[in-house]
């Protein structure tokens, strides 16, 4: 599941899962479902992040600006996202395929930020939330 909130001059986005990584792979399917429905993109191309962060929460911020960044050099659509996390090394991977002048676009993401930034548990799991500059 995932969703948004209110905030004043951005959106914010959240991501529950039964795990912190389920919730953090929701966050981001929120934050790139902004830009272009899920359904459109085709999963063609796999890229993978990696990256070292102890904190959860740095580590939620971390993951999506690391996903933004990939899209934006690879110029790719992602739409669906798994990761893997031991310890303080997180392993992710994202799916879609390039940028094509047919698919609707919808409001640009510049990055995560850390306002509202916040991964707790909840019923059932974990809620990731933070919000994105758009």
């Amino acid at each position: 599941m995932y969703g948004y909130f209110d905030h004043d001059a951005d959106v914010g986005v959240f991501g529950r899962g039964a795990t912190i990584e389920q919730a953090f792979e929701n966050a981001a399917r929120a934050t790139f479902a902004l830009m272009w429905e899920p359904r459109d993109v085709a999963m063609q191309e796999e890229v993978e992040v990696r990256f070292e962060e102890a904190d959860v929460e740095l580590a939620l911020a971390t993951w999506m600006n690391a996903l933004l960044g990939q899209a934006a050099a690879r110029r790719l659509a992602l739409a669906d996202f798994a990761l893997e996390r031991d310890g303080d090394r997180w392993r992710g991977r994202a799916w879609g395929e390039p940028w094509r002048d047919d698919l609707p676009r919808g409001t640009g993401v510049k990055g995560a930020t850390l306002t509202a930034l916040s991964v707790r548990p909840v019923d059932g799991g974990f809620d990731a939330r933070c919000v994105v500059d758009v």
